[in-house]
Parts: C-alpha cells; sequence; structure tokens
C-alpha cells in the first residue's frame, strides 16, 4: 500500500467560527467520498489559512467529524499580494492502493479557480 496526498481547497466570506468548520468538514467530507477511504487510512492532515482568518484552526471541524486520533496541524499561509481572500487549504495524506492519476483534489466555492489543472471537470 502507498501513501498518497490529496489536495484540497475552499472559501468562506468571513472569518466566523461556525462558517470555518462548516465550510472544512464539507471539504474532508467531500475528499473522503470522493476518494473512498476510511478514517484509519488517513495517516495525517496538514491544514493552512489565509491570514484572514483567526477565529478557529480548521483541524476543529475534522475532529468534529470522527478524525479524532489522525494527526493533524493547522498554519497560517505566506501573504503573497493578490492571493485568494478567506481560503482554507487542506493536504491529507492517506493509505491507498491507488494510484496517482485516479486520486480526486476537491476545490470548493472561491477555491476552484486555484487548481483547475487537478480537477476532473475543468
Amino acid at each position: 500500500m502507498l501513501m498518497r496526498g490529496i489536495r484540497g481547497a475552499t472559501t468562506v466570506e468571513r472569518d466566523e467560527a461556525e462558517l470555518v468548520l462548516e465550510a472544512t468538514r464539507e471539504l474532508l467530507e467531500i475528499i473522503q467520498k470522493e476518494n473512498a477511504f476510511d478514517i484509519e487510512d488517513v495517516a495525517s492532515a496538514l491544514f493552512t489559512v489565509t491570514s484572514d482568518i483567526r477565529s478557529v484552526f480548521p483541524a476543529a471541524a475534522a475532529r468534529s467529524i470522527g478524525w479524532e486520533k489522525v494527526p493533524l496541524l493547522c498554519f497560517q499561509e505566506i501573504g503573497v499580494a493578490g492571493a485568494l481572500p478567506g481560503c482554507i487549504r487542506v493536504l491529507v495524506h492517506v493509505n491507498t492502493d491507488k494510484r496517482q492519476k485516479e486520486i480526486k483534489h476537491i476545490y470548493l466555492k472561491g477555491a476552484q479557480v486555484l487548481r483547475k489543472d487537478l480537477m476532473e471537470n475543468s
């Protein structure tokens, strides 16, 4: 079995804890569904947020959907001029037998502009 990275991102309109948690839960649930893995298969997940998000750690959303034992870390994105605001990104490391080309990266809401090359129907 190999470890693969699954990328994903989403956005929120404003920095409110419940909006950040809801958007992050949605993103993780879609990543899990589209890539058909169990929580036990997740080795770790790294979250980043833009500097305008400070209300809550996105990792709290992962814990709320059953990822209690998964190692999680949160970071702040570097402040690049013109970068997409209100953005939550994740890199999930999953143990899987899938080939790299079978991995489905998920970009939701305003984050769809970030990596059209990684999305299936771009």
